[in-house]
C-alpha cells in the first residue's frame, strides 16, 4: 500500500500451506488469523465468563426469563460455555478483517493474487495457484515477508494427532480436556483462556516458565495460573502420542519421560497442542532463495540483511520475523515495511 503510493506497480502473493489438520485463512499473516486477534477475542470470551461470576457478589442475578416491562431478555448465567458460539463469532471478525484488507489493496491498485510464490531466476518468480495453475511475473524489486510457522514436536504422532497454535482458533469442536506443550507466553496464553473458559487444561513445560523473562515475575504466574485451575507438569518432555479413540474430539494418550531420570508417565487428552512460540521455523527454505542465491542461516533459515533490510543481493530485501537478529514483533515490520518504502521511493533515510 506504501509503495503504491507512489505510483508504484505492485503486487502482493499470499498464500498459506495448510497445516497438517487442513487449517488455512485468508489475507494477512498471523497476527490477523492465527495470533494476537482471535487470541485476544477468546480472552475476551473467558474474562466475560468471570465477570458474570464475579456479578452475583455484587447484586446481579440472571434468570432466563424475559423482563416483562421492557421486554428485553436478561442475560442468564450457566456453567457451560459455547465454543461453537465463540469460534463463529470470532473467524467472522477475521473475515471482515481479511475483505478489508483486499479492498485496501484493490482501492490502491495493488494487485493481489492468492498463489504461492518461489523465485526462479533473476528478477523472476513463479506463482502457483490452489488449482496448480503458475504464472510467471518480473519485478524490478522483491520484498519478502513470509512469516514464521509453528514447530511440531519431531515425535510419533506428532502431525497426525497433535494441533498447533494455528489451529486452535478455528478448531470445529471444543477441545475439552487439553494438554498444553511448552512454557512460551504464546503457550501460557493459550492454557489461560482454555482455563478460563472452564476446560481441564495441562501444561508441559521442560524446564523453566516463561525463558528469557524475568523468572521471578514468571514464576508468579505459574502460582497464579495454578490458583485459577491450570494443573502443571513440570520437567516432563514428551515422547510419543497415540490415539486411544477417535472422534471430535478423540482420546489420544502422550507417554512423556523425565528431564532428570529415566521416569515415565502417560496421560489421557481430548486434544493436545505443542505451542512453542520462540521455536517455529521461518518460511524461507522452499520460495526459491537458493536460486539467486540469497545467503540464509542454513540453521536457523532466518535471513541475514543489512541495516536497510537489504539481503546480500542487491534487489531483494526481507522484512518481519524472517530476518536474523530482529524482533519479532507485528509494529515493527509494520514501521520497516513503510520505511523501506520511503527510502527506496521518496528521499527518506531514515533506517
Amino acid at each position: 500500500q506504501e509503495a503504491a503510493k507512489y505510483e508504484k506497480k505492485v503486487m502482493v502473493l499470499d498464500f498459506v500451506t495448510p497445516t497438517p489438520q487442513g487449517c488455512s485463512w485468508g489475507l494477512e499473516r498471523t497476527c490477523v488469523n492465527v495470533g494476537c486477534i482471535p487470541k485476544t477475542l477468546m480472552h475476551q470470551a473467558a474474562l466475560l465468563g468471570q465477570a458474570l461470576q464475579d456479578s452475583c457478589n455484587f447484586g446481579w442475578h440472571f434468570a432466563m426469563e424475559k423482563e416483562k416491562k421492557m421486554n428485553l431478555p436478561l442475560l442468564f448465567l450457566t456453567d457451560k460455555h459455547n465454543w461453537m458460539t465463540m469460534t463463529e463469532s470470532v473467524q467472522n471478525y477475521i473475515d471482515s478483517l481479511n475483505w478489508g484488507y483486499r479492498v485496501a489493496l484493490r482501492d490502491m491498485k495493488v494487485m493481489y493474487e492468492n498463489a504461492y510464490a518461489e523465485l526462479v531466476g533473476p528478477h523472476t518468480i513463479k506463482a502457483t495457484n490452489k488449482k496448480g495453475i503458475e504464472k510467471l511475473y518480473m519485478a524490478e524489486r522483491f520484498i519478502i515477508a513470509t512469516g514464521e510457522r509453528p514447530c511440531y514436536l519431531g515425535i510419533s504422532g506428532d502431525k497426525e494427532y497433535c494441533i498447533s497454535s494455528d489451529d486452535l482458533f478455528s478448531l470445529p469442536y471444543c477441545p475439552r480436556k487439553s494438554l498444553v506443550i511448552g512454557a512460551s507466553y504464546a503457550a501460557l496464553e493459550c492454557a489461560g483462556f482454555l482455563a478460563g473458559l472452564g476446560l481441564d487444561v495441562t501444561v508441559m513445560v521442560k524446564s523453566i516458565l516463561l525463558r528469557g523473562f524475568d523468572q521471578d515475575m514468571a514464576n508468579r504466574i505459574g502460582e497464579y495460573m495454578k490458583e485459577h485451575g491450570v494443573n502443571f507438569i513440570r520437567e516432563f518432555v514428551p515422547i510419543k502420542v497415540e490415539q486411544v479413540e477417535e472422534g471430535t474430539p478423540g482420546i489420544f494418550k502422550v507417554t512423556a519421560k523425565s528431564m532428570m531420570g529415566d521416569q515415565i508417565i502417560e496421560g489421557e487428552y481430548n486434544t493436545v497442542s505443542p505451542v512453542y512460540m520462540h521455536e517455529e521455523y521461518p518460511c524461507t527454505r522452499k520460495i526459491g532463495l537458493d536460486k539467486i542465491g540469497v545467503n540464509i542461516n542454513e540453521k536457523m533459515g532466518k535471513i541475514p540483511v543489512n541495516d536497510e533490510e537489504q539481503t546480500n543481493v542487491p534487489y531483494i530485501y526481507a522484512i518481519g520475523d524472517i530476518l536474523q537478529d530482529k524482533l519479532e514483533l507485528t509494529p515493527v515490520a509494520i514501521q520497516a515495511g513503510r520505511l523501506l518504502v520511503w527510502r527506496l521511493y521518496a528521499g527518506a533515510t531514515t533506517k
